[in-house]
C-alpha cells in the first residue's frame, strides 16, 4: 500500500530528526504538542464562554434601560456567555431590595474577577513554554557541541572537519526547534492576551452601563 509506506517513511524521518537532536529535541517536541493542545483548548474554551458574542448583551442593556422585566426574565432563563452572566448577576443584585448599591457593585466586581480568571486559564502554561523552549534549545546545542568536540579530540591526528561540521549542525537543530516553538507560543499568548484585555474592557463598560442606566423605581 503506497499510502501506508509513505506514512511509515514519514514517521521514520521524524524519528531520525528527533534522535539527531537528542533528549532536548524530544522535550521540545513534547512541549510543541502540549502548546498546540492548549491553543485549541483555549479557542474552544473562549468560544464556549461567548467571548466573541455580545449581541444578546446589547439587547439586555436595552431591555434594562426600558425596564422590560418580562424580556429580562426570559433571557435570564437561558443565560450564555461571560457578558450575559455578568449582566444577569449584576441586574439581579440591583433589583434585590435587600442589597445596597455598594453591595451590588461588589457582587458585580466579584463576578467580573471570576469571569476573567476563567478566561485566563491555560495562558500561564503558554507563557512558560515561550520561556523554556528556547532555553532547552540552547542547552541541547551546547551539549551537542560538547559531544562534537569530544569526537574530534578522540579522532586525534586523523580528525575530519566534516565530522565536526556534522556534529555542529545537528546540535543547532535544537536551537532552531526551540525558537520555532517559542515564536508560536509568544504569538498565541499575545493573541489571547489581546482578547482578554478587550473582554476586561467590555465587562467594565457593561457594568458601568448597567449602573448608569438603572431605571428609577425599579422593583420586582
Amino acid at each position: 500500500m503506497p499510502e501506508i509506506n509513505y506514512e511509515v517513511s514519514l514517521m521514520t524521518e521524524i524519528l531520525n530528526f528527533l534522535n539527531k537532536g537528542g533528549p532536548a529535541l524530544w522535550i521540545i517536541f513534547l512541549l510543541s504538542i502540549i502548546l498546540l493542545a492548549i491553543i485549541f483548548y483555549k479557542l474552544s474554551h473562549l468560544m464556549k464562554l461567548g467571548v466573541w458574542n455580545s449581541k444578546r448583551t446589547r439587547l439586555i442593556l436595552d431591555a434594562w434601560k426600558l425596564n422590560n422585566i418580562e424580556y429580562l426574565r426570559k433571557v435570564f432563563l437561558d443565560t450564555k456567555g461571560i457578558r450575559e452572566t455578568l449582566a444577569k448577576k449584576t441586574i439581579v443584585s440591583i433589583i434585590d431590595e435587600a442589597l445596597a448599591e455598594e453591595s451590588a457593585r461588589e457582587e458585580c466586581e466579584a463576578e467580573a474577577r471570576n469571569s476573567l480568571h476563567q478566561a485566563n486559564k491555560g495562558l500561564r502554561i503558554i507563557e512558560l513554554i515561550s520561556h523554556i523552549a528556547p532555553l532547552l534549545g540552547l542547552l541541547g546545542t551546547v551539549l551537542g557541541m560538547i559531544e562534537a568536540f569530544q569526537r574530534l579530540q578522540e579522532s586525534g591526528n586523523e580528525a575530519d572537519p566534516s565530522v565536526l561540521a556534522g556534529g555542529i549542525w545537528e546540535a543547532l537543530l535544537t536551537t532552531a526547534a526551540g525558537m520555532a516553538v517559542a515564536i508560536v507560543a509568544t504569538v498565541s499568548l499575545s493573541f489571547f492576551d489581546n482578547i482578554i484585555d478587550k473582554l476586561r474592557n467590555d465587562l467594565e463598560d457593561l457594568a458601568t452601563q448597567i449602573f448608569t442606566r438603572k431605571p428609577g423605581g425599579f422593583g420586582v
